[in-house]
C-alpha cells in the first residue's frame, strides 16, 4: 500500500478503465484503487458501478464483506494484531485488550491523531514466535505490552526501528 492520498477522480477512472475489461473486473479494480489511494473513497463507488453495470449496493456490499478494503484514509501506519488460534495461546487476547486501550481504539479505528489504524488478521505465518503483530508491511514477534508500548513511542515519534 501507499502513503494516503487525497481523492483523485482521473487516478480512479484511470484504474477504473485499465481493468473493467478483465473478468471479475470488481475485485482488481478495488484492490488497485485502494493501493493506489490507501483506501477506497465512497466517491469512487458510482464510478465503479457505472463502469461494471452494477448497482453501487452492489460495489458497496462487496468493499464492506471484505475486512481489507476500507473506505475511510488510515493512520500513518497500520498496525495488524493476529488474532489465530497459535497467537492466542501465546497471549495475543491479553495483547489485544492492552493495545484497544493503550490506542483507545476499537479494530478498525484510527487514533485521534490520525498516526495508527488497529486491524485484526488471522495468521502472520509467524506461528511459533507469537504474539505477532503486523505494523505496516513488517511482521514482529514476541510481543507483549512493554515491547507494544515502546513501539507505539517510535511509531509517533521517528521511524521504525525493530529492536
Amino acid at each position: 500500500m501507499t502513503a494516503t492520498q487525497t481523492w483523485d477522480a482521473a487516478l480512479v477512472q484511470q484504474i477504473i478503465e485499465s481493468l473493467a475489461t478483465k473478468p471479475g473486473a470488481l475485485l482488481p479494480i478495488l484492490h488497485g484503487i485502494q493501493n493506489a489511494l490507501g483506501y477506497i473513497p465512497p466517491e469512487s463507488v458510482p464510478m465503479i458501478a457505472s463502469a461494471l453495470q452494477q448497482t453501487r449496493a452492489e460495489v458497496h456490499g462487496v468493499i464492506t464483506f471484505y475486512h481489507h478494503f476500507r473506505m475511510t484514509p488510515p493512520g500513518s501506519h497500520v498496525v495488524q494484531i493476529c488474532r489465530a488460534e497459535a497467537c492466542q495461546a501465546r497471549g495475543s487476547r491479553a495483547l489485544e485488550a492492552h493495545i484497544k486501550e493503550s490506542l483507545n481504539v476499537d479494530y478498525h479505528g484510527t487514533t485521534a491523531d490520525r498516526e495508527i489504524t488497529l486491524e485484526p488478521v488471522y495468521c502472520l505465518g509467524n506461528c511459533a514466535c507469537g504474539p505477532n503483530i503486523r505494523v505496516d508491511d513488517q511482521v514482529l514477534g514476541r510481543i507483549d505490552s512493554e515491547r507494544f508500548d515502546a513501539l507505539v513511542d517510535e511509531l509517533t515519534h521517528q521511524p521504525l526501528e525493530v529492536k
